[in-house]
């Protein structure tokens, strides 16, 4: 039996469990099992579990169970409210003490505020750690991770956060969560760019591939570019991440949330972005990745 922090994590006593098995999920879960943890997981469909399960993974039948069987616990989720009923409502009343949860779901930092303050209460954990680098970042072990918490717990962790990609330590709780939502600012405002760009490209009789090998190198190019420019020419939206959830992602910083007006910043770059976004949602490309925001500006183009 092996015992939770502060123990040293290793593969041969830390004991993993696992929440959420999407396309980043069940890449970083992956990972996991490769490295050589024993990792517990959790699925509403087992039937998703399948390639998990082949590589050793348990399949745990209640959120208790995982619990239980846990010396951390790793949450991959949609939306905050999802966050929100595992976490707060059904994980946390069944963990035991010096259990360390890490949401790496992108959240609100208020929160993740709040379920800090509940897990100190039962004597865990919580850490932040929204993380950014897609599919392919997640299959590779590239991704970024931005943590918030308490900076002893978050250095504890870095043996897993390593397996997983590069993790930074922002700040106390919710700051991770803060980091990724002006990512995402950042990386919405990039895809837009880049499908703009593309689209002037061909509307202009340029090859679009020979346009991105052209301008890649200068300062057009970015990371949203080597990742998504080659998918947006191949018509290759597979998600990383769904649509849907750069609106939401986008609204975290740009919408005033009842308490929080002091802290209203005005961003109207990123304001259009939730709106063409909102499009692709409208338009039934929700579970598309966010690289399918070119399909927007074509329409607008009447292309």
């Amino acid at each position: 039996m092996s015992n939770p922090y502060p123990t040293p994590v290793t593969p041969n006593q830390t004991r993993i469990g696992w929440i959420g098995i999407g396309v980043m999920g069940g890449a970083m879960a992956s990972r996991l099992l490769s490295a050589g943890y024993a990792v517990t997981i959790y699925a509403r469909n087992p039937s998703k579990a399948t390639s998990l399960l082949s590589q050793g993974a348990r399949l745990a039948s209640s959120l208790a169970e995982l619990a239980a069987l846990s010396d951390v616990v790793f949450t991959m989720l949609g939306h905050p409210s999802d966050v929100k009923h595992v976490v707060l409502d059904t994980l946390l009343p069944s963990i035991k003490p010096n259990t360390v949860i890490i949401d790496h779901t992108s959240s609100h930092p208020a929160l993740a505020r709040h379920i800090c303050d509940s897990a100190l209460e039962k004597q865990c954990y919580s850490i932040d750690a929204p993380v950014s680098g897609g599919d392919i970042g997640a299959r590779d072990g590239k991704l970024a991770i931005f943590a918030g918490g308490n900076s002893d717990v978050v250095d504890w962790l870095r043996p897993l956060f390593d397996v997983l990609g590069k993790a930074t330590y922002m700040g106390g709780p919710g700051k991770g969560q803060s980091c990724k939502i002006a990512n995402q600012i950042t990386v919405g405002g990039n895809l837009v760019g880049v499908s703009e760009g593309l689209v002037f490209a061909e509307k202009a009789g340029l090859d679009k591939g020979k346009f991105i090998e052209a301008v890649r190198g200068g300062a057009a190019g970015s990371m949203v570019m080597e990742l998504f420019g080659e998918r947006m020419i191949k018509r290759d939206f597979r998600p990383g991440g769904f649509a849907q959830y750069m609106v939401k992602d986008l609204g975290m910083g740009v919408d005033v949330e009842e308490g929080d007006e002091d802290n209203v910043v005005v961003l109207p770059g990123a304001a259009l972005s939730k709106q063409l976004f909102s499009g692709m949602v409208a338009n039934g490309d929700d579970k598309l990745g966010g690289q399918g925001i070119i399909t927007v500006i074509e329409r607008i183009n009447g292309m």
